[in-house]
């Protein structure tokens, strides 16, 4: 069976705080550590009233700190809003920390609004278009230092951070094959261009001292309950977060509610035209085994990302228990 992964935002609940949220993430990333987990990834977006990891690098020190074995990182860092050398800093200073435990995923999506990314740059200098080059010169800055290096990233020089491109479209698929790096697609929240992203990495894959062979992740919303009824009912905060982001009215996460259709169809949305939701998989220990199933046997990746933003902490965790548990049933069936 395919290795899982955890990808949260430490999301805001509504009524809540940051802090709480914090605390929630920790508890989180120890309980999938429990649970087998590969990894635990942190996502940076900005002045999102549901989010409370923008400041990323301190968010996984903290996660770090706090677990044993589960590899920590970033799934991502928005390259664009920064300094190729001040990440390579900050992600030197969490490997030499944590060393063999963390990982450094990178977007060129600005991970905001414009507004807020112009905020973030104070110029405009940081820029989208020139993504490619700032992912090489970072991980440049990993490599061993030379004798008339000028600028070096310390720490950060000859330490072993891996680096995955993330993405959702081609470009970030066409990238990562042509340097040879792990590539995360965002099939969360932008399925749309998965198989075309899925079809140009495997066939435009170069090898790389990095890596020597593709090596996938696709990010899946899994929403798991004792019953199908219940999961879909906590399925509705993602939901209520997606129409309210979609609606210009960005959030704190809400809790679920029993009236979702009639909230989308007062927007002229049915349920089946969410379709950066189109891929999650919900319900009970028997639908959500099934869905994986059929998840990891149509695309095949080499790991699944699961994110679960549901609004009550211990139904979330109950999540992730039933989502591990049909991921070791799957593995137990005879090939």
């Amino acid at each position: 069976m395919v290795r899982l992964s955890v990808l949260d935002l430490s999301p805001i609940l509504e009524g809540s705080d940051a802090a709480q949220s914090f605390r929630n993430t920790l508890d989180l990333a120890r309980h999938a550590e429990r649970l087998g987990y590969e990894r635990f990834w942190l996502a940076e977006h900005h002045n999102m009233p549901g989010v409370a990891s923008a400041a990323t690098a301190v968010v996984i020190g903290h996660v770090a700190a706090g677990t044993r074995t589960i590899r920590v990182g970033a799934g991502g860092i928005m390259l664009p809003n920064h300094a190729p050398l001040v990440i390579a800093e900050q992600f030197g200073t969490l490997a030499s920390l944590f060393p063999g435990r963390i990982d450094l995923g990178v977007g060129r999506a600005p991970g905001t609004d414009q507004l807020t990314a112009r905020a973030l740059r104070r110029t405009l200098v940081g820029d989208v278009d020139r993504f490619p080059q700032d992912v090489v010169e970072l991980m440049a800055y990993f490599h061993p230092a030379q004798p008339d290096q000028a600028v070096r990233a310390v720490p950060g020089a000859g330490l072993d951070v891996p680096v995955w491109m993330l993405g959702s479209s081609t470009f970030g698929a066409q990238l990562a094959a042509i340097l040879g790096l792990p590539y995360a697609f965002a099939s969360h929240f932008a399925p749309a261009q998965m198989e075309e992203a899925i079809h140009v990495y495997r066939t435009s894959f170069k090898p790389s001292e990095r890596l020597q062979k593709p090596h996938l992740m696709l990010g899946l919303n899994v929403v798991a309950a004792d019953s199908d009824a219940e999961a879909k009912r906590l399925f509705t905060s993602l939901q209520q977060a997606f129409l309210n982001l979609r609606t210009g009215r960005p959030s704190p996460l809400p809790p679920p509610v029993d009236d979702m259709d009639q909230r989308l169809a007062a927007f002229g949305i049915s349920p089946a035209e969410q379709g950066a939701l189109a891929k999650a998989v919900v319900g009970g220990p028997g639908t959500v085994r099934q869905g994986l199933r059929t998840f990891v046997e149509t695309y095949r990746p080499d790991e699944v990302i699961v994110t679960a933003q549901i609004y009550d902490h211990a139904a979330r965790l109950r999540s992730f228990e039933i989502t591990a548990e049909a991921a070791k049933a799957l593995a137990a069936e005879p090939a």
